[in-house]
């Protein structure tokens, strides 16, 4: 058989043989790095007979999908180890996950699992790890599947759902057989480096009306040193843990009287209003229009908008004058109703309106997080509307506007374009074809590369989403730009064209922050509570060495940044001044003034910045115009 190669080789191989003998073949260190293969793009166990002539690719360890590979395995190792343990334990799913794997397990009647059993769970991982059992893959009718898991109702119930005549594949370890695609790694002994991290409740398929499973959440390295630099930076993610600096900040307060509901205090108004103070300036700069739309509205609208029959079960609902009203989960019908409420012409395009609007969406609780997942929360939402020509040049310039926002907030960041789903979809291939070729050419148009994510889009069309990267290498899905193809129809938008015929006009959806609740969840995170200057909510802390003494200059200090807009606190606390200064330090204060004496005698001040052991002295004036610029600049 013909082997080709991504270099553009071709070689003769003997039909049956596996993508690891090849790679011995080519060079034994080849073989040693080889995790899995890609036979004609389709993902392959290395010890996997090969039979025809194929494009081969072999993913090593230096590939993200390798690591996948290895935690997907390891999600098999804990189910087996679990299963030596608790002989009774029954397996609900165990995918691996960005960073690591889970897997949902009833233990048996009577037994729950608590975190004190991770260690003898974990030795028993690695015990079997040590065994060196080869993953092997085996296909089995349906006959065959139901009999060999004849003792898991959660396995059955999956394979029930199975076409009757298709193969079923499952991998087994040693004495442990699992329900599985594949691929795995070659062997155990390459899971060694493994670490069981959480646990939590998960109800069996995600549906809160069936039992609920003990999911244990755990992650894998091909190195012990990849693994100790990992369970740093975990470690370092819970002491930023926003829900922690909310409160230690003075950000923003749950109570169980509202839970998924946020309450706001002082300090977070103030950094919420600085982002929408900002949101707002570089929307106007970029010509966007500014609506609100009311937070309740008649049951007929949402019939119109499909959201009455696909979406009641996450709205909130109450009868006023004896009509079904919704509170909203979605700014989009309003701005639909703003839309047609005027008469709009091709001279018009395009129209982008925007909206900061509260939406309300009824989470399970058990999916509750923080600001992360909330029942309400603030869309930066916009909706742009243009004549089909515009599209690829309103996208650049919207794929310029997000690159721009991230940047002053030191985000990185990805795209991916979400392409027709292959069921459930409304207009035709063709329609999708170009809209899809659209969103791909503005990408190109300004320099972007992109993925493809096949199969992911809405209903009602292609997507492009946004992942964010912070600085603890999370991944964020924040902002996206939706192609609609659905409210323009159901609601009947029109506009006058060139000839003075009435069209349908195109419609995007777009938000850049996705919500404000949990972008500010996010960048409490990524800065670890020390937000940049203009965003802080205190900006100054002043720090006299005598209260008593130095109160005259103090208080000139202050009027003087209140006048120029700088957000500032006055320690008043007969506290050392070293305590004071610490003190500042943890509350992340960008600045410390400290006025004493010469301060005072030479219109002075002392500062010293946050995360600095430094101390500078200039003049008042000087300062001033040193934080303005640092906040005009958003401290770029």
């Amino acid at each position: 058989m013909n082997i080709k190669f991504l270099d553009g080789r071709v070689k003769q191989f003997t039909p049956g043989q596996s993508a690891l003998d090849i790679a011995n073949s080519l060079a034994v260190s080849l073989a040693k790095k080889a995790v899995f293969a890609k036979v004609n793009g389709v993902d392959f166990d290395l010890t996997r007979p090969i039979f025809e002539d194929a494009t081969l690719e072999l993913m090593t360890k230096d590939s993200p999908e390798a690591l996948e590979v290895l935690n997907h395995s390891c999600s098999h190792l804990l189910a087996s180890a679990v299963r030596k343990l608790y002989p009774q334990a029954q397996f609900g799913v165990g995918p691996a996950i960005e960073e690591g794997f889970y897997y949902d397990i009833n233990p048996g009647e009577g037994i729950k699992l608590q975190e004190e059993d991770f260690v003898k769970i974990e030795n028993e991982m690695r015990q079997i790890a040590k065994q060196d059992l080869a993953f092997k893959r085996m296909e089995l009718t349906k006959a065959e599947a139901l009999k060999l898991f004849s003792h898991d109702k959660y396995k059955q119930e999956i394979i029930n759902e199975l076409d009757d005549h298709v193969l079923i594949t499952v991998y087994q370890h040693g004495d442990f057989v699992d329900l599985c695609r594949g691929p795995h790694v070659v062997s155990t002994k390459v899971l060694k480096n493994v670490k069981l991290l959480a646990l939590s409740g998960a109800y069996w398929r995600g549906d809160s009306q069936n039992e609920q499973l003990q999911r244990i959440y755990g992650t894998c390295f091909f190195t012990e040193e990849d693994l100790a630099k990992h369970l740093l930076v975990l470690k370092e993610r819970s002491e930023r843990d926003h829900r922690k600096l909310g409160r230690e900040l003075d950000l923003f307060m749950l109570s169980e009287y509202g839970p998924g509901f946020p309450f706001w205090l002082p300090k977070g108004m103030i950094l919420r209003k600085n982002l929408e103070d900002f949101w707002y300036k570089i929307h106007t700069r970029e010509n966007y229009q500014f609506i609100q739309t009311p937070i309740m509205l008649n049951k007929e609208l949402w019939e119109i908008s499909g959201h009455w029959f696909n979406y009641r079960e996450n709205m909130y609902t109450s009868e006023i004058d004896k009509h079904q009203f919704a509170i909203k989960p979605m700014n989009c019908p309003g701005g639909m109703l703003v839309y047609k409420n005027s008469i709009h012409s091709y001279r018009d395009f395009p129209l982008r309106v925007g909206e900061l609007g509260l939406v309300h969406r009824h989470e399970a609780s058990g999916a509750l997080n923080g600001l992360f997942r909330v029942r309400n929360f603030t869309q930066d939402d916009a909706h742009i509307f243009m004549t089909e020509q515009q599209i690829v040049s309103e996208v650049g310039n919207l794929i310029k506007l997000f690159e721009e926002i991230y940047a002053v907030f030191g985000l990185s960041y990805h795209i991916e374009l979400s392409t027709r789903p292959k069921e459930k979809y409304i207009g035709s291939i063709e329609i999708w074809d170009r809209s899809e070729q659209a969103l791909a050419l503005a990408c190109e148009s300004v320099g972007k590369p992109f993925k493809i994510n096949p199969g992911d889009g809405a209903f009602y069309g292609p997507k492009l989403d946004f992942k964010l990267r912070d600085s603890m290498h999370r991944i964020w899905q924040c902002g996206t730009i939706q192609l609609d193809m659905n409210l323009p129809e159901r609601f009947d938008l029109t506009y006058i064209d060139e000839n003075g015929e009435r069209k349908r006009p195109v419609m995007l959806h777009r938000a850049i922050f996705g919500s404000l609740e949990r972008f500010i969840g996010i960048i409490t995170e990524h800065y670890g509570g020390a937000f940049p200057t203009w965003l802080a909510p205190v900006q100054v802390k002043l720090i006299p060495v005598n209260l008593e003494r130095h109160q005259a200059y103090v208080q000139a200090v202050k009027q003087r940044l209140l006048s120029e807009d700088i957000r500032l606190e006055i320690d008043k606390r007969e506290e050392k001044l070293s305590y004071k200064i610490r003190d500042a330090q943890t509350k992340k204060i960008p600045y410390q003034l400290v006025l004493g004496d010469q301060e005072q005698a030479d219109n002075l001040v002392t500062y010293r910045q946050y995360g600095h052991s430094a101390t500078k002295t200039v003049s008042l004036d000087d300062f001033v115009s040193l934080i303005k610029e640092e906040v005009r600049t958003l401290g770029k």
